[in-house]
This record gives C-alpha cells, structure tokens and sequence, in this order.
C-alpha cells in the first residue's frame, strides 16, 4: 500500500485496463522520451512493453518514480496539449527536490495531488469500521459515551504504533504484528537514508544526515525550537541551511515558523530566525527516535513521553490537510508558548495540545488575556466538550477539527 498502490487501484476500479511503468525498476524506458516528443510513437512503444494495445479513455497510463525520468515528466506537456485524450498519472519520491532542479516542467499542464500519512479516521475504518462509522455520524458537540471513548483511545495507541504511512499500518492493521511493523518503519527510514545518498549533491549528504538525525533530540526539549548547535557542535544557519531545506522540499519534514504576532494573513508576521521541525509522520518519529511500542499498554505513556513531541506531531500530521495555510506556534517572551495557530477563514485560532488528561492551559489563558480570540481549541484526552469559547477535542479527532469549527462559526 501507498502511492502505487492508491495509483493501481484507481485504475482497476476506474478504468478498464491500467498500464504500469517504473522508470525506477525499468531505466530503459527512458529511450522512449529521450529520442522523441510525438506522443503517438510513445504510446506505440509503451503499447509493446505492456503487451496489448493502450487505448484512449479507456487505459490508465502509470508513470511511477517519475523523477528518475526527467524526459518523461516534459512529455506530460505533449500528452495534455497534443493528445488529452490519454490520461496519465505519475508517481515520484522526492519530486519536491526534481522540480527544484527542472527548469523545463510543463507549468500548468499537469494537475498536483498531495498525499498525506493515513489519517487516524482513516486508520480506523480499516481496523473497526463500525467505531469509524460511529465518529463520522456524530453531529453535536457533546461527549462522547464512556464505551465508544475508552474503544477510540485503545485504537488510538495503536495508531502511534504503526502512523499513518500505509504500510506500516497494513502490517498492524491486517497482521496484528508488531514486529513486522517494526521492521516495515525500519526498512523505511533505511529507504530515506538511502534517497540522501542517491538524490542529494555529495557534499550536502553528511549535512542532511546530521541534521535528520538531530530532529528526535529537538522535539524531545521543553523548549522546542531548532537549534542548530544540536546538529553538531558550533553549527550556524548558513551551513546547514541547504541540507534543511532539502528535508523540507523532499516532503519529510515540516518547518513550522513562530509567529512574532497572531495577524492575517499568518505568514507576513513570521519570524524566520525561530522555527520547529516535526517529521511527516509520528509512527516514522517514534521508531527514529528508538520508542518502544509496548509503552502503548502503560496508560498514557506513549503520549507523554519524549515531552509530548509524538503527539504535538501527530495534531500537526493531523491539521496539514485540513487547512490551507500551514500553522505557527506563538511564544511570549517567556510567559507563554501556544503550540499552534491555525489561520481559519478571518480568523486565528490558538491551539493547545495535552498529551493527557492534565489540561491547565496557562499559555493559553494567557493568550487569550492579551487577544480575546472568539474561540480556543484544547487537543487533550478529554472528552469532546465547548465551554465559553474553549474547545477541548479529543486527540483521537483530531481530523474532524475544521468540521467541528464549521458547526460553531
């Protein structure tokens, strides 16, 4: 499961044959785009490696690893303005960095879709589809009944296993193996390391190494600001800028800017110098940082460990795909940090998160002493509850945090 599987999927249910081509697996395909542009020709040729004829409307043609393909990614270009009749969807690791480097990407020719970690409802449906059924029929703001509650928070450990990556889950999901899971997430942090070696210039290799590896260190401070000086000793910006934003254009990490003051739109007030470094996903974040997944039968444990780090990235994991501006967190010289703000319609709204049931929320007290937002939100392992403008919502769903806003605004 995962990006090629998503692709053969929808080609087997939408579509009445699928043609599949890896330019990872099969590097001779890129003959085909080197020595011509007439898309005819190409779809003749590609027509003989899948063995039967590519018809249009009908098949589903699958470029997958893309980027180790640069012909082919200019040839879409062709294919949308010479023979739209083709429809053709492509695949690719790290095509942030490949398109940093193109300079000849057909711009607006080709339709992005970004995908994101399986989400906890998501994850859900595949492990207890009635529970999943349950949460997405709720309409009110209520609590939830102590028996659905205390189902959604064992399934939600089991999330913090295996995170969302589609692989890792199946494994827990479908063969209730922890150990295979382990081995699935290991396999796949060895794959990013590899993908360093492979797409990345030699000497900014070591840089991005280092500084992925520093990311557990991090988030695992109180204060949870990157320093550069825990990547390596006497580290500046300028050094390690490169080998950053490399991480960040591959879609492995996400930077989160603090926010000097909670205006709109959020990013013209960004202080550039201050930021923080989640990883794409918290079951990738948890087996980096050499978590145990038995912590899972010890109560909270998993949440609160590492101080609070897995679950402040599993609310951000959980918020990307649900608004269209990426959050900030905002500090107060001191007196107060507000994990994040989200930049919803003409309004910003605090967030808080709590790894548990201890929910003084002093920062955001404070926050709301100096902004009087009209409304807060409490990410805690409390009930689903509005009182006077504060939101508490539990951490298990999170994903329903802009459906939840739309029922009060």
């Amino acid at each position: 499961m995962g990006k090629t599987w998503l692709l053969k999927d929808f080609g087997q249910t939408s579509f009445t044959d699928i043609a599949y081509f890896n330019f990872d697996e099969q590097p001779e395909l890129a003959q085909f785009f080197e020595h011509s542009k007439d898309v005819t020709r190409i779809i003749s040729n590609l027509s003989i490696v899948h063995g039967k004829t590519i018809l249009p409307q009908k098949t589903l043609i699958v470029f997958d690893e893309i980027q180790e393909c640069l012909p082919a990614l200019n040839s879409l270009k062709y294919f949308c303005e010479n023979n739209p009749e083709y429809h053709v969807a492509c695949a690719g690791s790290l095509l942030g960095i490949t398109l940093g480097k193109e300079s000849s990407f057909p711009v607006g020719k080709v339709e992005f879709m970004e995908v994101f970690p399986l989400t906890f409802s998501e994850f859900l449906f595949g492990i207890d589809p009635s529970l999943a059924d349950y949460l997405n029929s709720l309409q009110n703001i209520e609590p939830i009944p102590d028996l659905f509650y205390n189902l959604l928070v064992e399934k939600f450990k089991m999330y913090f296993i295996s995170g969302g990556l589609p692989e890792a889950a199946k494994s827990l999901v479908f063969e209730n193996n922890i150990e295979s899971t382990e081995k699935v997430l290991s396999n796949i942090l060895s794959s990013y390391a590899f993908d360093f070696s492979k797409h990345a210039s030699a000497k900014d290799f070591p840089k991005i190494s280092s500084v992925w590896e520093s990311i557990p260190s991090q988030l695992s401070r109180e204060n949870k600001k990157f320093l550069y000086q825990l990547v390596k000793t006497g580290a500046r910006a300028r050094g390690f800028e490169d080998a950053l934003n490399w991480l960040i254009a591959s879609g492995l990490v996400y930077k989160i800017y603090n926010c000097k003051k909670p205006g709109l739109p959020l990013s013209a007030y960004d202080d550039l110098s201050a930021f923080k470094l989640y990883m794409l996903d918290v079951g990738v974040l948890r087996r980096h940082s050499h978590l145990d997944p038995g912590a899972f039968k010890e109560g909270s444990r998993l949440f609160v460990e590492f101080k609070g780090a897995l679950t402040e990235n599993y609310i951000l994991q959980s918020l990307l795909p649900q608004f269209d501006v990426i959050p900030r967190y905002w500090t107060s010289e001191g007196k107060a940090e507000i994990d994040f703000l989200i930049q919803y319609k003409n309004e910003i709204i605090p967030v808080e998160v709590k790894s548990d049931e201890n929910i003084r929320s002093k920062s955001l007290t404070f926050y709301h002493n100096m902004y009087k937002p009209p409304l807060r939100i409490r990410f805690s392992m409390k009930n689903l509850d509005l009182n006077n403008g504060l939101l508490n919502i539990p951490l298990f769903m999170a994903d329903y945090t802009k459906h939840i806003i739309s029922k009060i605004s």
